[in-house]
């Protein structure tokens, strides 16, 4: 039974999000936790382009009913993907993260949370936080972004909202999985946006709170007030979520500032600057700063430009308003993917992947 699991751990690392093998072999605990051997079996025989439940039962040499139906199951815990196809529901493999772990809201219990928790530490970030192009960026807060600046829609959290047609939040997985464990922090837990190309995608979610474009934009500001990173998939059209995350409990962002992994995390375009002639050197800056950019020296804040993200949540904080976010230079600055295809083409060819292989 445990070769089931290290056959589909085997294939979720093969694909470009990665999911490496540990020492201790907790991989294959956490995975035998949420799928059953059946379920671990078919899962390992799927492609990340989505096909019908009849082409992989012949692949597999299953009765097509049969595999419809564990494929259907499996999609409703998250396990996998689903969608509608001209024929009926087509189904595709689903990344670790981020993919499976976020979808676990209805299944996360302390036993899945420890787990999910000794994966994390015993991995440090390998391979799923260290490969690039990284798996997401940071988005700034738009209020921090001078209005001289012009900006890319795909740089903008409230762009990205404007552009769906519908809009849901949900509970943000990383702080219920660490309150779990005795963690966390107590920053507002319902604040991940969900958004969609359609209309009235999320209306019969289980998970996902339909929302108004109006609430949407609340939840943002509620995320900024609460002092929360904007981060999205780093890619620039296409987007379907916006995590509002904190250095505590994110997954992504824990492995810049606990597993000390530069690459965890994509800066936004932008970067924190001071104006000395208006700071007045009191320290409000560093205190809200969740990536330790800042300091004060001889009266005047210091940005660490190799530190900071350009999340711009330090600029709103400035009583003197000696801050503000400034264009990065060109050379620090990477062209994003255009999509999560371009994406996943550039995380296989860095990982060494043949991604025809998992297509």
């Amino acid at each position: 039974m445990e070769e089931v699991y290290r056959k589909l751990a085997r294939r979720l690392d093969s694909i470009p999000n990665g999911f490496p093998a540990t020492e201790s072999g907790v991989e294959l605990r956490l995975l035998a936790k949420l799928f059953t051997p059946e379920e671990a079996a078919l899962a390992a025989e799927l492609r990340l382009l989505y096909e019908s439940a009849e082409a992989i039962a012949a692949r597999v040499g299953m009765e097509p009913q049969e595999a419809y139906r564990t494929l259907k199951g499996m999609a409703r815990k998250g396990l996998i993907r689903a969608r509608r196809g001209e024929g009926g529901l087509v189904f595709a493999l689903l990344p670790f993260v981020v993919g499976i772990y976020e979808e676990q809201l209805r299944r996360m219990d302390a036993e899945l949370a420890a787990l999910a928790e000794a994966y994390f530490r015993e991995i440090g970030g390998r391979t799923i936080l260290d490969s690039s192009p990284p798996i997401h960026r940071v988005i700034p807060v738009q209020e921090a972004v001078p209005t001289d600046l012009e900006v890319f829609p795909y740089e903008q959290a409230a762009a990205i909202v404007e552009s769906a047609r519908s809009w849901g939040v949900r509970d943000c997985i990383c702080r219920v999985q660490q309150r779990l464990i005795g963690k966390g922090c107590d920053a507002p837990l319902e604040v991940c946006l969900i958004l969609a190309p359609v209309e009235n995608a999320f209306d019969h979610d289980e998970v996902t709170r339909p929302i108004s474009k109006e609430e949407a934009l609340q939840v943002l500001k509620r995320a900024e007030d609460a002092g929360l990173v904007h981060t999205t998939g780093n890619f620039r059209d296409r987007h379907y979520y916006i995590c509002n995350c904190c250095t505590c409990c994110c997954a992504v962002l824990r492995g810049l500032t606990e597993f000390a992994v530069p690459t965890a995390v994509a800066h936004s375009g932008f970067r924190s600057a001071v104006d000395p002639d208006v700071c007045l050197g009191c320290g409000v800056c560093t205190e809200h700063c969740p990536f330790g950019a800042l300091s004060v020296l001889e009266d005047v804040a210091v940005v660490d430009a190799g530190r900071c993200l350009g999340c711009g949540l330090c600029v709103p904080t400035c009583p003197a308003g000696a801050l503000r976010l400034e264009r990065r230079p060109s050379e620090e600055v990477l062209l994003l993917p255009t999509n999560i295809q371009e994406w996943m083409l550039l995380r296989a060819q860095a990982r060494g992947l043949r991604i025809e292989d998992v297509i």
